[in-house]
């Protein structure tokens, strides 16, 4: 896993941190994170691997991508 691109290794990291969460909460969670924190280059590269098809990428991680998808738009 450590050869995954930087966006998708933190987007797993805090999708492990909601493991204990439903998954569409965790989700929204996650995507909250990234909104407020992330930069916005790395939030565009990690909704472009999800749109690529999400290789590497958490199942959780990828439906807050989708929500951060949805704002960058």
């Amino acid at each position: 896993m450590s050869g995954l691109p930087p966006h998708t290794r933190l987007a797993n990291e805090i999708a492990r941190q909601f493991v204990h969460k439903p998954p569409a909460e965790a989700a929204t969670a996650i995507a909250n994170h990234i909104k407020t924190v992330w930069d916005p280059r790395m939030k565009r590269a990690l909704v472009a691997c999800l749109e690529a098809g999400a290789d590497g990428l958490d199942p959780v991680a990828a439906l807050a991508a989708d929500q951060v998808r949805a704002t960058l738009k």
